[in-house]
């Protein structure tokens, strides 16, 4: 039995930018969609490593750091209330201080914002809107308290720019109750709909990951355009909070890609361990977001202690 206690702002935020020290000195690789040959080259931006290097001569992983590039996320509301609709502001500062206005549109929005909790149970696809200065903002409403980490994923309009994923810590105030990662699954319901997960996440190797999407036991064969895709993947590890975005193989109207009830992705882990995986469609008008434990293939045991079974939010 868990013991709530009350958490302070500060507290909340202590803790959160503790788990961001931890997952940044890791020493890690960076998680990057495939880009072989073999695979359709689309969604390109999202498939390239960060350029930054790191001590070891390795590279930052995505969403562990605040600036990169030239780029820096200044995240203006860093502490909330759990359970209280509030406004998320943050801005996209350049080298120079100046707040980004102008930015590469993909997948039919200039910027795409993540907000996960770190123990990965509570998850956030948000579209933020931004005003005419620079700075964006979008309404939130997280259920528990505790440390989150916010993902700005863009690319600036400015020539030759790379593809960006910035994190920042996000802390909600109130009373915290500790939860566990759900245990692995190759299955999971969500809002009367079954996906069924085929394929093992591999470190340091390509390898493709099937999603079936299911309604009352028949396949869906129907899906919709969801930001001009039948389906969004995003990868977290557990402990750090990497950050990958992979978009399917195939889009649609290209002549190939049948809207379900099957949704492929290819993509490469970049280290052994415990991932969440959260994939968003659309069906009949309505967004859906089915989330995965997965342990990437050949991990021995289990790293995240006390993991269990329950129920994931979205």
């Amino acid at each position: 039995m868990h013991t709530a206690v009350r958490i302070t702002t500060f507290a909340a935020a202590l803790a959160a930018t503790f788990g961001a020290a931890y997952g940044v000195g890791q020493g890690i690789e960076p998680l990057v969609a495939d880009t072989a040959e073999s695979t359709p080259a689309r969604h390109d931006s999202h498939s390239e490593a960060s350029p930054a290097p790191e001590k070891g001569g390795g590279r930052e992983a995505g969403g562990l750091q605040i600036s990169e590039g030239g780029y820096t996320l200044d995240l203006r509301t860093t502490s909330v209330e759990a359970g209280r609709r509030t406004d998320l502001r943050f801005v996209i500062r350049d080298d120079d201080g100046r707040a980004v206005t102008a930015y590469q549109r993909e997948h039919d929005k200039e910027l795409h914002l993540i907000v996960a909790s770190r123990d990965l149970v509570t998850y956030r696809h948000l579209h933020p809107t931004r005003a005419a200065d620079g700075t964006w903002s979008t309404p939130v409403d997280l259920p528990e308290a505790g440390g989150y980490r916010v993902f700005a994923d863009f690319t600036p309009a400015k020539k030759d720019a790379p593809n960006l994923t910035l994190g920042a810590d996000l802390a909600a105030a109130g009373s915290y109750e500790s939860r566990h990662l759900p245990a692995p699954d190759t299955t999971t319901e969500v809002d009367g709909y079954e996906v069924e997960l085929i394929g093992d996440l591999r470190p340091g190797k390509a390898a493709e990951l099937k999603l079936n999407v299911f309604r009352d036991g028949a396949p869906v064969t129907d899906l919709q355009p969801y930001l001009a895709a039948y389906g969004h993947l995003v990868a977290l590890r557990s402990g750090d909070l990497a950050y990958l975005h992979v978009h399917p193989n195939g889009e649609p109207g290209d002549g190939e890609t049948e809207p379900g009830p099957e949704i492929s992705f290819t993509a490469t882990a970049p280290s052994g361990g415990t991932y969440r995986l959260f994939l968003d469609f659309q069906h009949e008008g309505k967004v859906h977001t089915a989330a995965f434990t997965v342990r990437t293939a050949g991990a021995a045991a289990p790293d995240v202690p006390g993991e269990t079974s329950a129920d994931h939010e979205h």
